[in-house]
Order: structure tokens, then sequence, then C-alpha cells
């Protein structure tokens, strides 16, 4: 099991930036662990994920905007947001699965979920 927690949305207007933080229960070095944002009525997306070594992968929309990483000290997650747009604005969960290489897939399906943070940006 492990227990995730996020923190850092909040509201912000166009080309402004913010940072979320995703706390573990459990080191996210051996994991592939990742955000996802849902809007209301919509799919859930995947935004960003990050692997063993630090490996990453984004989806096209933030890609050169978002930066996900790691620290594996306080076990924490990490994703910083530039350039940030109102089609950006969602409920952002962190996810996790223990099996590493589910990060080679873009389709990965998380294990574990975090309750949410709504980012909101004002146009």
């Amino acid at each position: 099991e492990v227990q995730l927690v996020e923190s850092g949305g909040g509201s912000v207007q166009a080309g402004g930036s913010l940072r979320l933080s995703c706390a573990a229960s459990r080191s996210p070095n051996t994991m592939c662990i990742g955000c996802f944002r849902q809007v209301p009525g919509e799919e859930r997306e995947g935004v960003a994920r990050i692997g063993v070594a630090c490996s990453t992968a984004y989806t096209g929309s933030v890609k050169g905007r978002f930066t996900i990483s790691k620290n594996t000290a306080k076990n924490t997650l990490y994703l910083e947001m530039h350039s940030l747009t109102p089609e950006d604005t969602a409920m952002y969960y962190c996810a996790a699965r223990w099996e590493s290489v589910a990060c080679y897939n873009d389709s990965w399906l998380p294990t574990f979920w975090g309750q949410g943070t709504q980012v909101t940006v004002s146009s």
C-alpha cells in the first residue's frame, strides 16, 4: 500500500506557474509515479510520469511547459507547471505503480492514487 498526498494546487492567471508536490508513504525510487488530471465530464488524462533512473514522459500538450521530478530522500514527487493556460484547469492527481516498467507505456494503469488537488487557470 502506498499513500499519496498532493499539495500546491490553487488559482493562477494565464501565463503563471504552480508547483505541485506529492508526498508518498514509500520511496518513489523504484516505482512508476506520475500525475493525471481530470476535468468534470471528461476522461482522466495522464500528464507526466517518472520512472527508474528518472526517465520521464509527458503528454504532448504540456511538453516544454511542465517538468516532473522526484526527491527520493523526501519521498516526494514534484510537477513544475509554467506558462499555464485555462486549458490546464483540472483536478490533478498523483498516481503510482510498483512496477517501474509501467512507465514505458503511455496507457499505464496506476495502482495507487492521491486525493487530488485543484488547479484553476483564469484568462
